[in-house]
C-alpha cells in the first residue's frame, strides 16, 4: 500500500537550527553542522497529526532501569526475549541480575534469528504461555524487538502472526512492552511497526498499529560496543535511511522534521568514528541518540520506497536489513530528487554540504541521469503514475509495505 498526498507550497520563512555549536566531526559532542530547513515544502494549511512515542530512559548504565520499568508495569514473571549473539555478549545476564534483584522471576528465551521468522514467533508465544509470563522485555537489535512484539501480540489476540499483516488489525491490548536496543539504527524500540518474515512466501510482512509502540524504551549506549563492525555499519545505514525517508515523506510534520534532520547529522558525524574507535563513549552515545531520533521520525512520518523494496529483498535473501537499505537508498534519492530536490537540500546540508547555491543538491545537474535506450522516459507513463507505481515496477510485492514518500 502506498499512501499519497500533496507536498504543498514552499514556505520560505521557516528556519530550523539544530545543534548550532560547530562541534568537530567525530568528537561525539554534537553534529558539527547547523541544519536549516529553509525552502522546505510545507502544506498550505495545517493538518491533523499525531506523534507516537514510548516513555524513554536514555543514558549510560541505564540498563538497570529496565527492572524498575517492569515492576511499575506490574511484572512478576517477565518474558525476556533475546538472541544467541546478544546472550554471548553478556547483556541478558546483566539484565536478569537486575530483574531478580527487584524480586522478579524472569524467563529467558533466546531462540531468535536475524529477520525473525513466523514459526519463531509461534514458538516464543508457546514458551510465554507455558511459563505463565506477563510483561515482555526485548534486549537486542531490531529482530529481537520485533519478535518480542510478535509474542506479545499473540499472547493477547491469538491466531498466527501472519493474521495481523497490515494496519490496525490488533483488537485486544497486548501485554506491557519494555525494549532495550543493543544496536544503533533500527528504531524498533520506539516504533509502531513489527516486521516478520513469512517463510512460505519468502517476504517480510509489516504489522503496524499504535498497540505495538513499547511502553518503555531503555537506551543504554554501553550495549552498542559489543556490535561487530558489519552490524554497526548496517544499523547505522538503517538509521540514516530512516532519517532521510521520514524527512521527505508526504506525511512529515514539524516534529518529525526536527528529529529526522538531527538524526541524519548525527549519523554523518559519528558513525565513521564508531567504526574506528569502538569504545569511545561520545560517538556511541551520539549514535544511540541518532537511532532514537530517526525512530521517532519514521514511526510518525512513515517510510518510503527504500524500505518497501528492502523488506521484499530481505525476505527473499535473508540479508541484513540495513545493508539492503544502504544499497537501495542512493537510487531512490536520485529517482525522487530528479522530480523535486527541494527537501533533499536540508538533508545534504545536514551531511556537510554548504548552504546556499554552493550546495550541490540545489543544482539540476546533480539530479540528471542518463537514460538507456531500453529505459522508459517519464512521458511514457500517465501523469502521476510514478507516485503510486515506482516501487511496484521495481518489486511487485512492495505495495504490502506502508510507504508515504513520492516513490
Amino acid at each position: 500500500m502506498v499512501l499519497t498526498g500533496s507536498s504543498g507550497s514552499v514556505h520560505r520563512d521557516a528556519v530550523l537550527v539544530l545543534d548550532g555549536d560547530q562541534a568537530r566531526p567525530g568528537d561525539g559532542s554534537g553534529t558539527g553542522y547547523t541544519v536549516r530547513a529553509a525552502d522546505c515544502p510545507r502544506e498550505s494549511r495545517p493538518r491533523l497529526s499525531k506523534f507516537h512515542a514510548p516513555e524513554i530512559v536514555f543514558g549510560p548504565d541505564s540498563l538497570g532501569e529496565t527492572a524498575h520499568a517492569a515492576v511499575r508495569l506490574g511484572a512478576r514473571r517477565p518474558f525476556v526475549v533475546t538472541d544467541p549473539g546478544v546472550t554471548e555478549a553478556g547483556w541478558p545476564a546483566e539484565l536478569l541480575r537486575h530483574l531478580r534483584a527487584a524480586g522478579l522471576r524472569p524467563q529467558l528465551w533466546n531462540e531468535i534469528t536475524p529477520n525473525p521468522k513466523d514459526h519463531e514467533i509461534q514458538a516464543g508465544f508457546e514458551r510465554y504461555e507455558s511459563s505463565g509470563c506477563d510483561v515482555v522485555i526485548g534486549v537486542g537489535g531490531g529482530s529481537v524487538i520485533d519478535a518480542a512484539k510478535g509474542v506479545a501480540l499473540l499472547a493477547a489476540n491469538g491466531g498466527t502472526i501472519l493474521d495481523y499483516e497490515g494496519i490496525d488489525r490488533i483488537s485486544n491490548p497486548i501485554p506491557p512492552l519494555v525494549m532495550v536496543p543493543s544496536t544503533s539504527g533500527t528504531g524498533a524500540d520506539v516504533s509502531q511497526f513489527c516486521i516478520i518474515t513469512d517463510t512460505e512466501r519468502l517476504t517480510k510482512i509489516t504489522i503496524m498499529g499504535r498497540a505495538l509502540v513499547p511502553d518503555v524504551s531503555v537506551i543504554d549506549p554501553r550495549l552498542l560496543v559489543t556490535m561487530p563492525d558489519w552490524l554497526n555499519a548496517a544499523t547505522g545505514l538503517d538509521a540514516l535511511t530512516h532519517g532521510i525517508e521520514a524527512f521527505v515523506s508526504l506525511a512529515h510534520g514539524p516534529l518529525t522534521d526536527t528529529h529526522a534532520l538531527h538524526a541524519v547529522a548525527l549519523v554523518h558525524t559519528n558513525l565513521p568514528t564508531t567504526m574506528i574507535r569502538r569504545t569511545d563513549d561520545g560517538p556511541r552515545t551520539a549514535m544511540a541518540q541518532a537511532a532514537l531520533e530517526a525512530g521517532l521520525a519514521f514511526t510518525n512520518a512513515i517510510l518510503g520506497a527504500t524500505h518497501a523494496m528492502s523488506h521484499q529483498v530481505g525476505g527473499m535473501l535473508d540479508l541484513p536489513h540495513g545493508l539492503i537499505n544502504g544499497v537501495l537508498l542512493p537510487h531512490v534519492i536520485r529517482f525522487n530528487g530528479a522530480d523535486d530536490p527541494t527537501r533533499f537540500v536540508p538533508i545534504a546540508q545536514a551531511m556537510g554540504c554548504p548552504h546556499g547555491p554552493a550546495c550541490p543538491a540545489t543544482r539540476p545537474s546533480t539530479w540528471s541521469r542518463p537514460r538507456s535506450a531500453s529505459s522508459p522516459t517519464r512521458s511514457a507513463s500517465p501523469p502521476g503514475s510514478r507516485r503510486s507505481g515506482s516501487a511496484t515496477r521495481t518489486c511487485p510485492a512492495s505495495p504490502g509495505s506502508p510507504s508515504a514518500t513520492p516513490a
